[in-house]
């Protein structure tokens, strides 16, 4: 108020004649003073290490103990496996299977630990229990040079390691249910065998944890490699001609993995230097892979309803006009990381919910996978340079695992790992598979 009037917002102030030095007086009702936190504000940098990880969204990385580049690399790319994670805190002594031995245990509970310590830490890692136990049980890993370890093949490191964990995670059951890592990564494969001399033909049936992309002047896409590498010639025994002859094989893929490995087969013996050397011709792949026409007929015809779904979603989300054969009980079709474990290649494309689970709907298989790591190879030979892992985060952030310098990626810059020089190249690459709900 000023001179006993109320003093309004659009008062005209020339006109009131305030002097310099005049005293206003204000009214009103004062506000409540702001009161000290209950609890004290605590900086990122003041968490226990555990959960300053957590905040983090991306695990450490891994200290380099002298060439292990190539075994830190295939570690955090398993590691980005949650099912994986979660067969490997279930396992213990008592469950094992009797055909485990000693050394495959103690490898086994290694990587356990190393998971765990990986999630819990936010400073790099040293991998040296899980190195010796490795070396242990393949002492291929051990070979010096100028009293040095040497560089070893990422791609053989994945290998004994997924054979080793396939053993022990495996129930000491018979039933192919009980076989976690084949369900995770495994393939089946039919083939079709036929003898150009005899014109015999036959089929047998196979599981392989990885497809193979091979590499030559004609193949520019990862699809057209892996063509390449379902079919080849063997050398076997003709019952017809009673003696070895040359067999076209042709393969087909008769069930899915909820992941699926591809190798990148970019190393061969080179005679003249008497080392592996290494294609560097540029191979692209994609984000999103589709391999339906790489798949058998029985598992086509499993796969075309649920792909049908995920079309129709995605075309709701595009506001299109859905399959006709759709009904309106269908509308709320979605896709689904699916948590639950799968049931063996009979149920390929199939995935039934958790137990307890309320949904009383199926995952299905679609035939299509998203990419979510890549094992990268710098240099020209396999058995030198250097290893790097690429992992897709939970978040949709992608990380580089540079051994203990794990650093922040764009996504369109993971594609570009595709080859044609001396940079970083894609020697394994991991894809998730994507379910529909029905």
């Amino acid at each position: 108020m000023v001179k006993g009037g109320l003093l309004k917002d659009d008062a005209d102030w020339s006109a009131i004649g305030v002097k310099d030095g005049q005293k206003l007086m204000m009214m009103g009702t004062a506000d409540e003073i702001v009161k000290a936190p209950e609890k004290a504000i605590v900086f990122a940098e003041d968490l226990p290490e555990e959960e300053q990880a957590t905040n983090l969204g991306y695990s450490a990385g891994l200290v380099n103990l002298g060439n292990t580049c190539y075994m830190n690399s295939t570690v955090q790319c398993l590691k980005s496996v949650p099912e994986l994670k979660a067969a490997l805190s279930n396992y213990s002594l008592a469950g094992r299977s009797n055909d485990v031995d000693q050394t495959s245990h103690m490898l086994t509970v290694a990587t356990r630990e190393l998971f765990s310590d990986l999630d819990k830490s936010v400073n790099a890692v040293s991998p040296s229990q899980f190195w010796m136990v490795l070396r242990k049980k393949y002492p291929q890993f051990s070979q010096l040079q100028n009293g040095m370890h040497m560089q070893q093949d990422a791609e053989e490191c994945w290998t004994q390691l997924l054979y080793t964990l396939s053993q022990s995670l495996k129930a000491p059951t018979s039933s192919e249910d009980s076989d976690a890592v084949k369900a995770l990564f495994g393939v089946n494969l039919r083939s079709r065998l036929h003898c150009q001399e005899s014109g015999e033909e036959s089929s047998e049936t196979e599981s392989v944890y990885s497809l193979k992309c091979h590499i030559s002047h004609e193949v520019n896409h990862l699809h057209e490699g892996l063509k390449h590498g379902l079919k080849g010639e063997l050398e076997k025994t003709s019952p017809a001609l009673g003696r070895s002859a040359l067999y076209l094989k042709e393969s087909l893929i008769d069930s899915l993995p909820r992941y699926l490995t591809v190798q990148f087969v970019r190393f061969f013996w080179k005679r003249e230097t008497n080392q592996k050397a290494k294609i560097l011709r540029k191979v692209d792949y994609p984000l999103e892979l589709d391999i339906y026409d790489l798949c058998s007929e029985d598992l086509r015809k499993k796969l075309e309803a649920p792909r049908q779904k995920l079309r129709d979603e995605e075309g709701k989300k595009l506001g299109l006009q859905t399959s006709a054969k759709s009904s309106a009980k269908d509308s709320d079709v979605k896709m689904t990381d699916a948590e639950a474990s799968s049931h063996g290649s009979g149920e390929s494309s199939t995935v039934t919910p958790q137990e307890g689970a309320s949904s009383e709907k199926e995952t299905h298989m679609t035939g299509i996978y998203d990419l979510v790591s890549v094992l990268t190879h710098k240099g020209r030979s396999a058995d030198s340079g250097h290893y790097v892992a690429w992992v897709k985060q939970e978040s949709g952030k992608w990380i580089q695992y540079d051994d203990d310098h794990p650093s922040l990626q764009r996504e369109e810059d993971i594609t570009k790992l595709s080859g044609g020089g001396d940079w970083h190249m894609a020697y394994i690459i991991m894809y998730k598979a994507r379910f529909v709900s029905m």
